[in-house]
Parts: structure tokens; C-alpha cells; sequence
């Protein structure tokens, strides 16, 4: 059983992640809306992604006969400025999940929990390309304020193909 006080964090990251399904969401939806279906594409695929995250949570936490308990979560950003705003938002939100995550491991650490600190190694590694992939989008959509097609062709030619991670952990109802 992991530690008492890793699966109350835990539970609360799982929020977290919910929100950041939500604010991706929010952003993939602008993007529609702007007439950019590749940015649209990549934040509907974001939103997967963090809605995966907490479900390997809420498995981890099943795994380990431990309570789980899916919070709510806050309204995401529904609108934004320009085409940059949401990348820019999505390269904060990624930073602080990094924060998030690595006291997560920390606390396992502190508490002994070595399953827990072994779960949480792969998500270490996911916010590296995360926070990575959003700060070269970033700049590309910078440098590509006045032509929106270089954006797209961008996002086409780099963000598409990764395919299922094998060492990804398990994510519930999968």
C-alpha cells in the first residue's frame, strides 16, 4: 500500500490532470474555431493525453487497493487574445504539472514508497517532452504570427505519428 500521504497527492493530481484535459480541450476548441485544424488536431490529442495521465493514476491507485477519489476541477481559459495565447498557457500549465509531478516523487521518496517513486519515474520522463514539445511550438507559432500555414505545416510535418507508449503505465478503463 503506498503511502497515505502520496495518495492524497496523488488524488489531487489526478485533478490536475483533469484540468489540464479541460484547458487543452479549451485550446484545441479555439483553434477549431480559428479555422486551424492541425493545432486543433495536436490540443484534441493533448487532452487525451492528460486525461490518460489520470486514468494510469486512478489505475495505479486501484493497483494498490488504495483510495481514489476523482476531484473537481476548476472552468478552464475558455478564450484567448491571439494564436500564440494558448501555446503559451499550455508551455505554463506543462511547467507546473513538471513541479507537480516531481513533488510527487519527492514525497515518495521522503515516505519510503519505492513502488510509488517507481510509478512516478515514467510520468518524470513524459514531463520532459511535454514541457519540451510546448516550448518549440511556442516558438514556431512566435516566429509564424502573420502565416498561420507555416504553423499548420509545423505541426503537420512534427507533432503527428508518435504512436502508444509500451512503457507507459496501465491507464483504467483501457
Amino acid at each position: 500500500m503506498p503511502a497515505a500521504r502520496f495518495v492524497e497527492q496523488l488524488n489531487t493530481q489526478i485533478g490536475n490532470e483533469l484540468a489540464a484535459h479541460n484547458q487543452y480541450l479549451a485550446c484545441a476548441v479555439y483553434y477549431d474555431a480559428e479555422t486551424m485544424p492541425q493545432m486543433a488536431a495536436f490540443f484534441y490529442g493533448q487532452a487525451l493525453e492528460e486525461r490518460d495521465h489520470a486514468m494510469m493514476m486512478v489505475q495505479y491507485l486501484l493497483d494498490t487497493d488504495s483510495p481514489v477519489t476523482i476531484p473537481g476541477v476548476a472552468a478552464p481559459v475558455p478564450s484567448f487574445a491571439d494564436v500564440s495565447a494558448p501555446v503559451e498557457l499550455a508551455l505554463e500549465q506543462e511547467k507546473r504539472v513538471t513541479e507537480q509531478i516531481n513533488g510527487l516523487l519527492r514525497t515518495a521518496r521522503e515516505e519510503s514508497d519505492f513502488a510509488s517513486e517507481q510509478f512516478m519515474q515514467w510520468f518524470i520522463k513524459e514531463q520532459v517532452e511535454e514541457v519540451a514539445t510546448m516550448s518549440d511550438l511556442l516558438t514556431v507559432v512566435k516566429r509564424n504570427l502573420d502565416d498561420i500555414e507555416d504553423i499548420e505545416e509545423y505541426v503537420a510535418r512534427e507533432q503527428g505519428g508518435e504512436g502508444a507508449d509500451p512503457t507507459a503505465p496501465r491507464a483504467a478503463g483501457a
